[in-house]
């Protein structure tokens, strides 16, 4: 066992906040998992979810819990890479893999593909679970994901992501006939349920300023093809964005409706182009995605389907605002 004692004087603190900055490199999932396993005792006795500890509280952790988490490479990945240079990779993104690993014994993800790349990308980035990984896609979404192959370059972008300076242009195919394109503004907050996110009408503590701009390329009637762009990066931002103006992603389980129509092969969200300063150069880089078969294939149902597909005409047209959004 890993006998920790909490500084006195202390306030009470919750446990898991307690053990992520107690032991090193345990994040707070890993210290709700050790808890739950009954892994972590105070003053001898087990542990509950929730508890708090005060100053001169001791805390015992199972050490087989606290072995240094090791990436696995995983050669037999088949993940396109769009661009590489000896200072930055883009790889395409499938749907359905994992963009990081959350335990170390996880095989199938980005990282273990980057680490059968590149094993010595495994020192550049945030921690040993998602090695040279700049930012995050969903697991369902696909398309353009950014790595960083050294320290320098991994410090150097994201410094762009934090500043808003990375162009990121999104494809999605949503719910109802989006006429004209427009702005989204609402603020984005957590919620009890860790699986989604929610928007604020105003700003509130724990709340997150957001932009979605979106543009429809293509119109079915029921369903319209969009180009999307993001300049801030929160979580799960073009899914609640859309859904809270009544336009979900089209096969979006979390936030669309639990009638939408169901043969969908995932939510059809792709990261389509991604723009960045290039750490090395300097020089403005771009890298895009195709979309991917299954994305394009349900396009062409809807064509099928569609008398009269339209790409409409939006110059100059009016916006209409509700609150702190634009919406046509």
């Amino acid at each position: 066992m890993r006998s920790l004692r909490v500084p006195d004087p202390s306030a009470p603190l919750r446990l898991d906040v307690f053990l992520t900055r107690a032991l090193q490199a345990c994040s707070r999932r890993l210290a709700r998992q050790m808890i739950a396993a009954g892994a972590v005792r105070i003053n001898g006795r087990h542990a509950r979810k929730g508890v708090s500890v005060v100053g001169g509280d001791s805390v015992d952790v199972d050490d087989s819990w606290l072995a240094p988490l090791v990436l696995q490479p995983n050669p037999q990945l088949q993940v396109p890479i769009l661009y590489e240079d000896p200072a930055v990779m883009a790889v395409d993104k499938p749907a359905g893999l994992p963009s990081h690993a959350l335990r170390g014994d996880e095989a199938a993800t980005i990282a273990n593909f980057l680490l059968a790349c590149h094993p010595e990308i495994a020192a550049v980035g945030r921690g040993p679970l998602e090695p040279g990984i700049v930012h995050r896609l969903d697991v369902e979404t696909s398309g353009v994901l950014l790595v960083a192959r050294t320290p320098t370059a991994y410090d150097a972008l994201r410094r762009q992501f934090s500043e808003h300076r990375v162009r990121k242009e999104y494809r999605a195919v949503v719910h109802g006939d989006v006429t004209r394109g427009g702005e989204i503004r609402t603020p984005i907050a957590a919620t009890r349920n860790r699986a989604r996110v929610r928007v604020c009408r105003t700003m509130e503590p724990g709340g997150r300023t957001a932009l979605t701009r979106v543009q429809p390329l293509e119109r079915f009637g029921a369903f319209t093809l969009l180009a999307i762009e993001i300049s801030t990066g929160v979580r799960h931002q073009i899914r609640v964005h859309l859904a809270s103006i009544g336009h979900p992603v089209v096969g979006d389980r979390h936030y669309g409706p639990a009638d939408a129509r169901s043969d969908a092969p995932r939510h059809l969200l792709h990261a389509y182009r991604l723009g960045f300063t290039h750490p090395g150069s300097g020089q403005y880089t771009e890298v895009s995605s195709p979309l991917p078969p299954d994305f394009s294939g349900y396009l062409d149902r809807l064509r099928s389907e569609s008398r009269t597909p339209s790409i409409p005409r939006t110059s100059g047209a009016p916006r209409r605002k509700l609150g702190r959004r634009t919406v046509q």
